[in-house]
């Protein structure tokens, strides 16, 4: 593959710029396995729908045909489990888990990194990923297989790190 410059124009980032030097979806690390892509976590309804509203030229188009967003507000209702599963930007910020290049987060850095861009916070925020498998556990240890009714905020914090609860 070219690399390609995306420079970025939203509310949270303008004249920002990346490469991308991978093929979109391909050559990911070997310890970084997500089992959704953006596109498919979107569909599934993450964020309230709200994550991605101002920054849709950044992505493919494809991404959004079937995207649960929510423009005006957060909406806990779009989100697959319905029920709302995360912290505000500013506890991110307040922990230090936000970067500048991603001023919206791990679901922010995922797009890039799948879209092909590779950078230095890619060891960080895979080893972030790697660290919800402790969810993982919980799910399993205390539900039934496939009651998704059970743990549903865990569940759904699990589709926001891009895990598919649905297969235990």
């Amino acid at each position: 593959m070219n690399t390609r410059t995306v420079t970025v124009h939203d509310r949270m980032q303008s004249g920002y710029t990346y490469l991308l030097s991978e093929s979109p979806g391909k050559n990911f690390d070997p310890e970084f396995r997500p089992e959704l892509t953006p596109a498919q976590m979107l569909a599934m309804g993450i964020f309230g729908g709200k994550y991605m509203t101002d920054c849709q030229d950044e992505f493919p188009a494809e991404w959004f045909e079937k995207a649960k967003l929510s423009p005006e507000r957060h909406d806990p209702g779009l989100n697959f489990f319905g029920i709302k599963a995360s912290k505000p930007l500013s506890y991110w910020l307040e922990k230090g888990w936000i970067w500048p290049d991603d001023p919206r987060g791990w679901f922010q850095w995922y797009c890039r990194y799948y879209m092909g861009r590779r950078c230095e916070d890619d060891a960080r925020q895979i080893g972030r990923w790697k660290a919800m498998t402790r969810h993982i556990a919980q799910v399993r240890k205390n539900c039934m297989k496939g009651d998704l009714l059970c743990r549903p905020r865990q569940r759904q914090a699990l589709l926001h790190w891009a895990y598919d609860s649905r297969n235990f």
